[in-house]
């Protein structure tokens, strides 16, 4: 167990949590300590829920170890069937509940209540969330769904198919399910169940009532379905639909599972990102050097889109998922560098210093790195903030989806270029530096800041942005920094915005190495040479 100020991922009982909260008529009763009902917060205040999630907690104290808390268990369980009355319920425990192996399971089993209860066990020292949530999913599957011979089948001439994996708390999960229902439906594919996403135990019992299954993140439903490829026979689609061309194969995949001709629904396919990728205003954008971080589904589809649609150049890729470190090694593989399977942050900080990317793409760790750094940023994975659950309709999947990734990922870059722009015209009346942004109106502007006078020690605003590299890679509490004389500062700001950062950590690096106290304008423009021909 290592002490940490961020997690990419909560223990598995959160995600436990994350399929309770998406489903409807299910309720889970969770052994845990007074304190652990931290999680509500989650979804009431990052995915801003109108509910609490589905969850009673014992909440035991300290007091009450030298007591019977299975006895507190059992009540806890018999008052929330009582009260909720729900059709199925999930029971199991947190991580500091599972030293005390009261067994949830066979404790609930003995109250015999009226509706199936699904017994979990999450090994909380060993997994993490999106393993806690696939399993949980599992479970209720196989307990829940039935033989294809015991339901009705529904009768009809389209082909039908399951959606899995949308699930609470997820990234863009709601909209994407929009765009993806709208996309099948479009195709003359009717659509059986969407689990977990406002399922209820019912629609989980009749899974078998389709040909196939659509699978829109692994991390949460490949497990169920395997399964119900090996009870039912359904198969299950592997193209996720992130960017043009992965919906494009995706259309084909689906069509070939349902028996239908694809190019029906490509030729209605519009998505303005393709053009806007290959407009004179996005060329100056090829080869721009990102570097790619999240859940696997999500690096590895963002890695392609950027390295395929818009012509970056992928510097590196890695994920905090490690049961799907194998997919991400590959697709690393593909733009020649190594994957970092990591759920530390301060080594992606590293990293990242390292390479000196110019996007990052990543989850809401890497906005914070990334600001940090002076580095442009856009979130394209969970772990995420109560921003990236926006009010509009921002999907990350179908020819929709495609659109948002560009804007999402392109604007950062076109709005350095502005500020550089604007930091031409300094001069001008009304770009000066003591002018009011523009959007303030021309009555306003900003306190005059009087000239530092120019000194040999480096000021706080320097230090920030000097290369964390050197932060990250040394224990030391004394790290040598080189200082700026005036004409330095004035040539560096020259710089374009969007690269300024990376050339003031190379200059600093360069004259670090070689023992250079005070930066001037010859030390910047030997460090450019230098590094030029590298």
């Amino acid at each position: 167990m290592q002490l940490t100020l961020w997690t990419y991922e909560g223990p598995p009982h959160v995600g436990a949590m994350r399929i309770a909260t998406a489903m409807e008529e299910v309720h889970y009763v969770l052994h845990a300590p007074q304190g652990d009902t931290y999680a509500d917060l989650l979804f009431t205040m990052i995915e801003r829920l109108q509910k609490r999630p589905p969850v009673t907690y014992t909440t035991f104290q300290a007091r009450d170890l030298g007591g019977d808390t299975a006895e507190l268990f059992k009540t806890a369980a018999r008052e929330a069937y009582e009260r909720f009355l729900p059709k199925a319920m999930l029971v199991g425990s947190s991580c500091t509940a599972e030293l005390i192996q009261d067994d949830p399971g066979g404790l609930c089993k003995a109250l015999n209540l009226p509706v199936p209860v699904v017994a979990l066990e999450l090994p909380s020292y060993q997994r993490k969330e999106n393993w806690g949530a696939s399993e949980t999913f599992y479970q209720l599957v196989r307990n829940l769904a039935l033989p294809a011979d015991q339901i009705e089948k529904t009768q009809g001439s389209k082909p039908r198919c399951n959606i899995l994996g949308p699930a609470a708390l997820g990234f863009r999960h709601r909209d994407d399910l929009t765009e993806i229902r709208k996309l099948l439906t479009d195709m003359g594919i009717e659509i059986n169940v969407v689990a977990p996403l406002s399922a209820t135990p019912a629609d989980i019992a009749r899974l078998a009532d389709a040909q196939f299954n659509v699978v829109l993140y692994p991390e949460i439903a490949n497990l169920s379905a395997q399964w119900l490829q090996r009870q039912f026979g359904q198969a299950f689609t592997k193209t996720i639909p992130i960017g043009n061309g992965a919906t494009r194969d995706f259309v084909r995949e689906v069509a070939q599972l349902a028996g239908l001709d694809p190019e029906a629904a490509l030729a209605k396919a519009q998505s303005r990102a393709a053009w806007y990728a290959r407009s004179v205003d996005s060329t100056y954008l090829t080869n721009k050097r990102v570097f790619v971080f999240g859940d696997a589904t999500h690096a590895v589809a963002a890695a392609k889109v950027a390295a395929d649609e818009m012509g970056f150049t992928v510097v590196g890729i890695g994920t905090y998922s490690r049961e799907f470190a194998r997919e991400v090694r590959d697709a690393a593989k593909l733009y020649g560098v190594e994957a970092l399977i990591s759920d530390d942050y301060l080594e992606i900080e590293a990293r990242i210093a390292e390479l000196n990317p110019e996007l990052v793409l990543g989850t809401q760790m890497e906005r914070h790195i990334a600001k940090r750094l002076g580095v442009p940023c856009a979130v394209i994975s969970a772990p995420v903030h109560v921003q990236d659950f926006p009010a509009r309709y921002s999907p990350q999947m179908g020819f929709e989806g495609a659109n948002v990734l560009f804007d999402t990922w392109v604007h950062p870059l076109m709005m350095g270029l502005e500020e550089h722009l604007i930091g031409m015209f300094r001069g001008d009346s009304e770009f000066h530096e003591d002018a009011a942004p523009s959007h303030l109106g021309g009555g306003v502007h900003v306190q005059t800041q009087q000239s530092a006078p120019t000194t040999t020690t480096a000021v706080p605003e320097q230090i920030e942005a000097t290369s964390l590299t050197q932060a990250v890679a040394q224990s030391t509490s004394s790290i040598q920094i080189a200082a700026w004389d005036a004409g330095a500062e004035k040539e560096l700001k020259k710089i374009p915005f969007f690269v300024r950062g990376k050339a003031r950590r190379n200059t600093e690096k360069y004259a670090i190495e070689r023992g250079v106290t005070l930066i001037t304008t010859e030390t910047l423009y030997e460090s450019k040479a230098y590094y030029s021909q590298s």
